[in-house]
């Protein structure tokens, strides 16, 4: 590799899909992004059989890379404020929410917008695939990155935003209300029934107004999906998320629905 010639590469690592999307640092420009749905949700195992897979017949992926970073995106995980947090209890922080074994293991991400931190249980086969593979590498979880990028992002001064990132099985649902975090939870649902009733359950229990606060949507959702249509049906003020990128997109990127994409694409 070149100083002309810098990558990054991030990967987003689901049970129920792979992201992958590539950044030349040189010429700010994302030059690969592309994503994969399974038809169904998959173990661990399976997940690192897709993701070798893809890796190893894409010849995009055959370049050396400055920098990878993986994305784990699951529902083990949960956030404590800085002051409260000890090294030594971060299983018991975690077990009150999420269900873990005890040969899990338990990372950790510093989130500084807020003070706090994010515990989580990533998945340790990706992380040692991807250390054999690449070498060196970062990894955090989807709800730091969610929750550093959109408390940046979203104004909420003076106004409460319910951001709603929409996978294909579960949902990640952020609230904020006057510049402060005032929720961050996951829910897995089958149905458009099950999405709308965690959104309104969330509006329930913050006591939010459904005719006045604001829901943002990113993620796999768009105005022709179902589960925006229900979501239409109860909830008055709805927006997609569409942020000014500090990249260029190259022609080989399809530039539409980045919304779609926001977690990747403010990975880097």
């Amino acid at each position: 590799m070149t100083k002309n010639n810098i990558k990054e590469l991030s990967i987003q690592v689901n049970l129920n899909g792979l992201s992958f999307c590539i950044l030349n640092r040189t010429n700010n420009t994302i030059s690969f992004l592309k994503s994969i749905s399974f038809d169904h949700r998959l173990t661990p195992h399976n997940v690192l059989n897709q993701l070798k897979s893809e890796l190893s017949s894409n010849p995009v992926f055959s370049d050396e890379f400055n920098d990878v970073i993986i994305i784990h995106q699951n529902e083990l995980s949960t956030l404590v404020p800085q002051k409260l947090y000890s090294e030594n209890h971060k299983a018991d922080y975690l077990k009150f929410n999420s269900k873990i074994l005890r040969t899990d293991f338990i990372a950790t991400d510093e989130i500084a917008i807020n003070n706090s931190v994010n515990i989580y249980v990533p998945y340790v086969n990706v992380n040692n695939f991807i250390f054999e593979t690449f070498g060196a590498f970062v990894y955090k979880h989807a709800s730091t990155l969610l929750i550093d990028t959109l408390m940046q992002g979203i104004d909420s001064k003076d106004t409460t935003k319910v951001a709603v990132n929409v996978n294909e099985t579960s949902i990640d649902v952020i609230v904020l209300s006057d510049t402060q975090l005032k929720l961050v939870n996951s829910f897995s649902y089958t149905t458009k029934e099950d999405f709308i009733y965690y959104i309104l359950f969330v509006f329930e229990q913050l006591t939010l107004n459904v005719e006045t606060d604001e829901v943002v949507l990113l993620g796999q959702v768009d105005k022709d999906n179902e589960l925006y249509q229900i979501l239409y049906t109860y909830v008055r003020h709805i927006t997609f998320l569409d942020p000014e990128y500090k990249y260029k997109f190259s022609d080989e990127v399809n530039k539409n629905k980045l919304h779609n994409h926001y977690l990747i694409l403010n990975s880097f």
